[in-house]
């Protein structure tokens, strides 16, 4: 089954063609970066007209490089929410009227349900059942996951998730947008001398609003910083941070006496973080995934391999009307 994936949730256009027998075909991306970066961060009404700019041509390059006609595709798949809502709308919209064109079918994907199954566009993929730790930008999740669309939910993001942390502790260091990658490579450059807060270290939701907060005090506490101060104050915060995570990790892999931990989102692409899970999971004697760097970020394969899944199961929308939604449970709802 080709399926053709399309991806427009917040700042990134993308388009990509999976096949459920040969994996990915091909892929494009248009990234919005140098668009918001004069803001300090998104502008949703820039972001949706850029995407109605760029989506039809990435699609466009997306088949001619695979080399596949309409006529080759079994199926479409968009990403209907969590997201910018009139940036959903551009992929909902174009998905629809392709599907209705070429006459096939058409399934909307829970954005961090691609992102959690995105580790099995790898070669070695990861069996069901499995835990998955999912922090992106504006979600942080943690989930027990049975099979596809058997989700159990358990740690949420109650305030800032952890990419959203992170962005805007780098925004209150001084560094540019988007912060997140800023903020690690400067945290390279310092030590973590300075005591944060654990967030939340007895559950497993996740609140990171906190975390930020005491790191802006300490900014006042320390201002006028140096360079080095500031390098320190990044290598503590990430220091943390990392350790709430790794920790709620663990407390999920020993709540359900699951030997598999999936991790992925923005998140997931923070090398320390990487590296830190790994001792864990050598230590604890279970098994890590994680996606390439590629698609730990927003892509379209991760959403043409999850709607391949869901079509091979017959599961498809049900008209031409444009359903996104700005939160929903995981999995398909079907519309």
């Amino acid at each position: 089954m080709i399926v053709l994936g399309i991806e427009s949730s917040c700042d990134e256009t993308a388009a990509a063609l999976y096949d459920s027998t040969h994996g990915v075909l091909s892929q494009e991306l248009y990234t919005q970066i140098p668009l918001h970066a004069q803001y300090g961060g998104i502008v949703p009404e820039l972001a949706s007209r850029d995407h109605i700019r760029k989506l039809v041509p990435l699609i466009d390059a997306t088949l001619n490089q695979a080399k596949i006609s309409a006529k080759n595709i079994d199926g479409i798949a968009y990403t209907a929410g969590p997201g910018l809502a009139g940036a959903l709308m551009v992929g909902a919209a174009v998905a629809k009227s392709l599907a209705f064109a070429w006459n096939k079918p058409c399934i909307g994907i829970h954005h961090m349900e691609g992102h959690l199954l995105a580790p099995l566009l790898e070669a070695i993929k990861p069996e069901f059942p499995f835990v998955a730790l999912l922090v992106s930008g504006g979600h942080s999740l943690l989930v027990q996951v049975e099979k596809l669309g058997a989700y159990q939910l358990l740690g949420d993001t109650l305030d800032d998730a952890a990419g959203e942390a992170f962005d805007k502790t780098a925004k209150l260091l001084g560094l540019p947008y988007p912060g997140g990658k800023a903020l690690s490579e400067l945290a390279q450059q310092g030590q973590a001398r300075f005591k944060l807060p654990e967030p939340m270290p007895q559950h497993l939701d996740f609140s990171f609003s906190g975390l930020k907060t005491a790191v802006r005090l300490l900014i006042e506490k320390n201002s006028p910083m140096d360079a080095q101060t500031r390098a320190d104050i990044a290598a503590s915060f990430e220091a943390v941070m990392i350790k709430s995570l790794t920790k709620k990790a663990l407390d999920a892999m020993k709540l359900t006496g699951l030997k598999r931990l999936v991790i992925s989102g923005g998140v997931s692409a923070n090398q320390k973080l990487r590296y830190h899970l790994d001792k864990l999971a050598a230590s604890e004697h279970f098994q890590v995934f994680y996606p390439r760097l590629e698609y730990c970020t927003d892509n379209a394969a991760m959403i043409a391999l999850t709607g391949a899944l869901y079509l091979q199961q017959g599961l498809k929308d049900q008209d031409t009307s444009i359903n996104i939604f700005a939160r929903r449970p995981l999995g398909f709802n079907q519309t």
